[in-house]
């Protein structure tokens, strides 16, 4: 079974607010948008982050009220510092502060305006060296 292309789909309460975040703030572009319905791209994300609205008639009775809570959309980044202070300056309000793990993963993160978690990675702490 080859794989072409992966996806994240969450659903939110307001697909356009969300959609704007991850324009605005970490430069994924809108691919596809219709009522409901946000597809955005980045060429160097490995995948898509799809939202859909909640209630959609097109999802299944057993997931039309879910919410993304829970999932964290995380992305591995080169210079973690830097992007901590850019999002500062955006006005991004960090939700959880830069930490670092004891396997060597250290991280941040922010929350969208529909509270999906995105959290910045690096792999440069110490015991990650």
């Amino acid at each position: 079974m080859p794989i072409t292309a992966s996806a994240v789909s969450l659903n939110v309460d307001d697909v356009s607010a969300s959609s704007a975040f991850l324009t605005c703030h970490f430069g994924f572009r809108e691919e596809a948008a219709a009522d409901g319905f946000a597809s955005l791209a980045r060429e160097d994300a490995g995948m898509n982050v799809i939202y859909l609205r909640r209630g959609l008639a097109s999802l299944p009775d057993d997931q039309r009220d879910d919410h993304a809570g829970g999932v964290i959309l995380a992305f591995v980044v080169d210079d973690l510092e830097a992007e901590l202070a850019r999002l500062t300056a955006e006005g991004v309000a960090v939700t959880m502060p830069l930490r670092e793990e004891p396997w060597g993963e250290r991280a941040f993160q922010v929350r969208d305006p529909n509270g999906v978690i995105v959290q910045l990675v690096d792999w440069n702490g110490s015991a990650g060296r």
